[in-house]
């Protein structure tokens, strides 16, 4: 099963449309996620109608039509996999011990906000890991996402995307 990762879009503010890259794996994956700050509803309608399963939470810059479409927290049970998405998981320090607490009984966590890409896992456990932002690269380098396939009820395959630099 092929995972499609992705969060923080934040369209049209810090884009006009998600990056083609992105939007040519979305026919090779199993599920597409989405870890919030969607911002507007055409972006939740274009992966709805795109997507062979759709997984998404809201997050703290998405207005009500979001919120009303979209949970805080979302859970999926995926070629045995317990996984789980939430935008905000607090600060970088404490991270993993934080999140192995407030969900013990998941195997992966997907998560957003900080459009920061993170792959660690917390009690030799839980895997976190947070795509980055497709479209808002703040701080970092590229706009990134990632890819993971599920294999024999295992993580396996997490890659991190970076896109092309827009001009």
């Amino acid at each position: 099963m092929r995972l499609l990762l992705l969060s923080d879009t934040h369209l049209p503010r810090r884009a006009k449309a998600l990056p083609p890259q992105l939007l040519d794996e979305m026919p090779r994956a199993d599920a597409v996620v989405h870890a919030g700050d969607w911002v507007d509803t055409a972006t939740l309608d274009l992966l709805t109608a795109r997507a062979r399963w759709l997984i998404g939470v809201y997050g703290n810059n998405d207005g009500p039509e979001l919120r009303a479409r979209l949970p805080e927290v979302a859970y999926a049970q995926l070629g045995g996999v317990r996984l789980g998405v939430v935008h905000e998981t607090g600060p970088a320090q404490g991270r993993e011990r934080r999140c192995a607490e407030r969900f013990p009984d998941l195997d992966v966590l997907v998560f957003g906000h900080s459009h920061i890409p993170w792959d660690t896992t917390a009690g030799g456990r839980l895997r976190l890991l947070n795509p980055g932002s497709p479209t808002d690269r703040r701080r970092q380098p590229y706009c990134t996402y990632m890819t993971a396939e599920i294999t024999e009820g295992g993580l396996t395959a997490v890659e991190l995307h970076r896109l092309p630099r827009r001009h």
